[in-house]
């Protein structure tokens, strides 16, 4: 059994904040932002949550795949940011979408996540755990950035991107996932509940102090990523025995065009097999992914028996590839 998408769905808030808004509190331009990253806007949730979005985007993916939510057997919600510790972001979901049958659980991989969230599923569904899959990368990463930092605040979007998957007769994929935790410093971000109130003094700078909100060494990750995704995606073609001319399209995280350029230069691969949206969103961790699928899908860019690489890399540092038929 292998898992095949049979239906995409995204969500994203109405508000937006555009490069030229962004420079009214930050010393920045649109011309910097835009030449050094692609992003031009992002959307930033003031209503909703990473809640309200994940259940949004897995209700259209249902609506898209033309299933019930009583026919789910596994929810999973790849987030860094949920507004939710117990129960968890998945819980809320199936509450949300009345998935009184699925299993549910959140996975924090950070901009990794949404292709472990994939790994992970298609695992259950190969294993005949399960038949039909929800995966959602949601994130508020509004709520963990530094809006005065202008090397990480121009950066990052709300949004959430879901994708149903149905166990089906075919080939599986073996994925490629990495780790490398010594380098984790690159990009950090301290909890808020870091004191229990009896051992430790709370922390009254809590809400204030940089450490409780996204540190980046921007030229580290830069050199990590464009070094290691294509190694990253040519293992993973490698070991499946497939040739990149075979590849429709590559959906790589969205986190700088500079990045996915530099990605498509090394595998030697027109720029126009990658697909990019960040300019629309910036960088969504988990959701960038599965945004993009959805999108792509919804323009009907996606045919069937199309071989697709997804790609995520990002904090922990974590990295992978993994290829899917649509």
């Amino acid at each position: 059994m292998t898992g095949v998408i049979r239906g995409t769905g995204s969500c994203v808030p109405s508000y937006i904040i555009d490069n030229n808004a962004l420079s009214q509190f930050v010393d920045t331009s649109d011309e910097w932002i835009s030449e050094r990253t692609g992003v031009k806007r992002r959307h930033i949730a003031a209503k909703e949550t990473t809640v309200s979005m994940a259940a949004e985007a897995g209700r259209r993916a249902l609506e898209s795949a033309g299933l019930s939510a009583e026919e789910l057997d596994l929810i999973l919600v790849s987030t860094i940011s949920s507004d939710v510790i117990l129960p968890c972001a998945a819980c809320e979901v199936q509450k949300e979408l009345g998935a009184s049958n699925a299993t549910c659980f959140d996975l924090n991989g950070a901009c990794t996540g949404f292709v472990l969230a994939y790994n992970t599923a298609n695992a259950y569904l190969a294993g005949g755990i399960c038949k039909n899959a929800l995966i959602i990368g949601s994130e508020c990463l509004s709520n963990l950035t530094n809006w005065h930092d202008r090397g990480t605040c121009i950066l990052f979007g709300d949004g959430a991107g879901a994708a149903l998957l149905q166990g089906v007769e075919g080939r599986t994929y073996r994925p490629v996932t990495h780790s490398d935790g010594e380098k984790g410093s690159a990009l950090t971000l301290k909890s808020r509940h870091d004191c229990n109130g009896i051992t430790k003094e709370i922390n009254p700078l809590s809400m204030t102090d940089d450490a409780y909100f996204m540190q980046m060494d921007g030229q580290s990750v830069f050199k990590f990523a464009v070094r290691k995704v294509p190694e990253a995606i040519r293992e993973v073609l490698d070991i499946n025995s497939i040739r990149q001319e075979d590849v429709t399209w590559y959906v790589m995280h969205q986190a700088n065009r500079r990045i996915v350029e530099s990605v498509a230069k090394k595998l030697n691969e027109p720029l126009e097999k990658f697909p990019m949206n960040l300019q629309e969103y910036g960088n969504t961790s988990s959701a960038s992914i599965p945004l993009l699928l959805d999108e792509m899908n919804r323009k009907g860019m996606l045919r069937s028996g199309d071989l697709i690489v997804l790609a995520g890399f990002g904090a922990g540092l974590t990295w992978g590839a993994t290829i899917l038929q649509w």
